[in-house]
Order: C-alpha cells, then structure tokens, then sequence
C-alpha cells in the first residue's frame, strides 16, 4: 500500500543557529519519517568557501547535532545534512564529520553514515567551457580562463540525483557537501513516490525552518506534512503560527521571478500555487509542479583570493566635515595614493549617508548630524594593508579642510587599537551554471562506519 503522507521535522535554519529542545521534542512525538536539516549558504560571503572555515561555531553546530543524531540513532530516524560546514567543499564536510564522530564516540554510537562530496576539477569546468555548456547567472559576468584557474575553491550544487542513491544505502545519516537547500528535506519524499513539485516546495520553506512562520525565527522547529495533493505546515513552538501570508511572502524568498524557482535539474512551477489557512496557525499548499529542464544544469560556486585587508573604524560629529564629508575623503585618498604610491583599494563606508544601498540609495538627499565610518584597505599581504590603513587613518584624522577649527583631529576612534587586520579577502568568481550529461557524476558517495 502506498504511503499517504511524509512527515519532515526541521529543526533549524542552519546547523549551528539553534533551537529550543521543548520544539524538538514536540516534533518527535510527532513520530517524523525525516529530520532534515540545511547547514549552509552563500549569504555570509565568499571568505568561508575560500577559507575552508564554517560561518557558525563549533561548540554551536556540536550542540545542535547531540540533539538530531539521539533522534537518528535511538529512535530510528533517518537524518539527512545539506551544505555541511556552511559551505559544502571538502575541508566544510570533514569538519562536520569530526563533530558527528566525536559525539558518536562520546554517546557510544554506532551507524552507517554515506558522506556525498560536491567538490569540482578546475579541469572539469574548463573542458566543460570548451564545449560551451558553461554560462553566468545574471549578474555574474561571462566566465574566463583565468577566472577559473585562480579559484581556490569550486563546487557544485547537487540536486535531488546523488542523495536518492544514497538512501539506497541505508545509511541512518547521510552528509552532503554543497547542496541546493530543499533537496535534504525533499528526496527521500519524492524517493517514496511523493510529487517532487510539492516536495521541493515544502523543502523550500522547511530549509528555514520558522523564518516562515509568525513571529519569524530561524532557530525554532517546524513539522511539514505531505500529501499526494498538497503539503501542511506547522509550528513546533505555540508561540508561532504560519499563515497565507507568511507561506507566500517565504516562498517568494531570494527568487527574482514569482512564479518560477530554477533549480538543479528543472523549475518549480508557482502559477496555480495555492495557500490555504488552517485550524491551529497551520498553513496548507497545493498545485505546485515540478518542470524538468534539458539539458540539465547544477550551479557552480567558485572563489578567487584578492589580497589582505585592514578596516579601522570611526565615528564623524562635526557638522562642517559632514557637509563635506565627499569631497574630504577624496582628497584623503587622493594624498595617500600619491604619498605611499599605493594602486590598491582604498574604500570609506558611510553609514548615515549611503552606507547599506551605496550608489543605489533612492534617499540621497537626506542628510544626517553623525557619520559612522568604515575604512577599508585591501593590498597583496596583510603588513601593507596594515601599513595603508593606519596611513589612511591617520590622514583622515588630521586633515584640515575649510571651516574646520578645532586642531584635536576629526574622528571618534571607536577601538584601541583602532587598526583591526582582517585577513585574507576573497570573492565569487565562479558564480555560473554548468550543464551534465549525468546528475550523478560530480558527486561521488562514500559509505562509512562510525562508531566510538
């Protein structure tokens, strides 16, 4: 007899931000068939795919995972991680594995585990350019040789493919590397025979876990239910409800078309789409469909290191320096590029003047009576950054400039030091899709035995 409904416990919106055991528990009485967990994103920047680092802390994710892997092990229930590590590449993947192993030794468990690896060739990418199945996600420009022989890091997001095989294993946990966040919560329903347009889309709002319901959080439970005709959603914490209203507008997160969400293999089709209110701040959808797209495309994350960074940062009250505060900074930059012969970046951030839309702020006549100031250095090794930047400061500091009258300098230092050297800087050079013959091929799973 064919299963009539799939229960999915989301626990968080990523590994490592939290939630409360109460709503824990309240989803595992509810006797789940998954918990699925997102674990990354693109959203903190390209630092953590180059750096090898995960964006949330250890002790954090650590905690999280005590709770999901008892669930797992001793009450049977399949577990399944996207992105580990934050970023999904190799050393992302190892890392969360070591917390998973050091918890299994500690708690004396043992399990199966099937590790599914995202990481891509540089090879890879340039053989497929030369056969032109590589382009760029707008606004990502076209992609060079050279863009891609300077990544640090590439990987690629798997769709549904790779993780169907390896619930093929058994495996009680599967780990993913870069994954496209619905998939965890989604696979092993359309595995099950459940329609993968309805089971994306649940996937879609679970990855958030509450951010989609009201109040809004991203570190509390939520139990999503599907059906063969539609999905319900439902709130772990009773102090959150979901409504039409919170489902619709969390369904049209980070999507730049409000009917159509690509992702690896095919599009969710929104356009019948219906949200309906229920009974105790529950949320039910129906009519979404999944459309396969050919050829078939998986999106590639790649980054590039561009030098060291130093930031000081300060704060500006005189109303004389703020009504010229363009011009002055110019001419700061100006002096210090011809004093220390200095080509690299040089950038002030103005915060009570353009500091978060910058060049796309709508309200750029309104001023302000305080400036917080970021300075900014980036050059090729952290000694020169370091080196710019105090030079920079200290420009700024002393700079004269018409009306000004007191001689004790122009800025409100907010630390001691004032100089803070960030490290290493990276960005997104690899921000492009990349069509496969087969959806499996750049994901290869391995089987492993964890045990104390």
């Amino acid at each position: 007899m064919a299963q009539t409904e799939f229960r999915v416990l989301s626990p968080t919106a990523i590994l490592g931000y939290g939630f409360p055991r109460e709503s824990f528990e309240r989803g595992m009485e509810k006797r789940p068939d998954l918990i699925g967990v997102d674990a990354g994103s693109t959203d903190p920047g390209p630092y953590y795919l180059g750096a090898g680092k995960s964006f949330t802390s250890r002790s954090a994710v650590k905690r999280d995972l005590e709770f999901i892997l008892a669930a797992a092990v001793e009450r049977s229930v399949p577990c399944i991680i996207g992105t580990a590590g934050g970023c999904g590449a190799r050393e992302h993947v190892e890392w969360t594995e070591s917390i998973i192993r050091e918890i299994a030794g500690q708690k004396g468990y043992t399990f199966p585990m099937a590790v599914i690896h995202a990481d891509v060739s540089k090879e890879t990418v340039l053989e497929a350019m030369e056969r032109q199945r590589v382009r760029p996600l707008p606004p990502a420009p076209e992609i060079t040789v050279e863009d891609v022989r300077h990544c640090v890091r590439i990987v690629a997001q798997m769709g549904a493919e790779p993780v169907l095989r390896a619930l093929d294993t058994d495996c009680r946990v599967i780990l993913c590397g870069r994954c496209y966040d619905p998939i965890p919560f989604a696979a092993p329903a359309v595995r099950a025979g459940f329609d993968p347009g309805l089971a994306v889309h649940m996937g879609k709002v679970l990855e958030c876990a509450a951010s989609a319901a009201t109040p809004g959080s991203g570190c509390d439970c939520v139990m999503g239910t599907l059906y063969r005709d539609g999905f319900e959603l439902e709130s772990l914490n009773p102090q959150r409800r979901f409504t039409r209203v919170s489902t619709a507008a969390h369904t049209l997160y980070e999507k730049s078309d409000p009917y159509h969400l690509p992702g690896p293999g095919g599009t969710l089709d929104l356009e019948a789409t219906r949200f309906e209110a229920l009974d105790g701040g529950r949320v039910r959808v129906s009519g979404t469909r999944f459309v396969p797209a050919d050829p078939y495309t998986v999106k590639l994350e790649g980054v590039k290191r561009t030098g060291y960074r130093s930031i000081c940062i300060a704060g500006i009250r005189d109303p004389i320096l703020v009504g010229r505060i363009d011009t002055v900074l110019e001419a700061v930059k100006e002096e210090v590029r011809k004093d220390l012969d200095f080509t690299g970046p040089l950038l002030f951030h103005q915060y009570g003047k353009n500091g978060v839309m910058g060049a796309m702020e709508p309200e750029k006549d309104r001023g302000s009576h305080e400036l917080g100031l970021v300075m900014e250095v980036i050059a090729p090794d952290q000694e020169q950054a370091n080196a710019v930047c105090s030079y920079l400061r200290s420009t700024l500091l002393h700079f004269g400039y018409p009306g000004r009258i007191s001689t004790a300098g122009n800025l409100a230092l907010l630390y001691s030091p004032s100089d803070i050297a960030c490290g290493e800087v990276y960005e997104f050079s690899l921000y492009h899709l990349m069509e496969v013959d087969d959806p499996e091929s750049l994901f290869p799973i391995c089987v492993r035995e964890v045990k104390p």
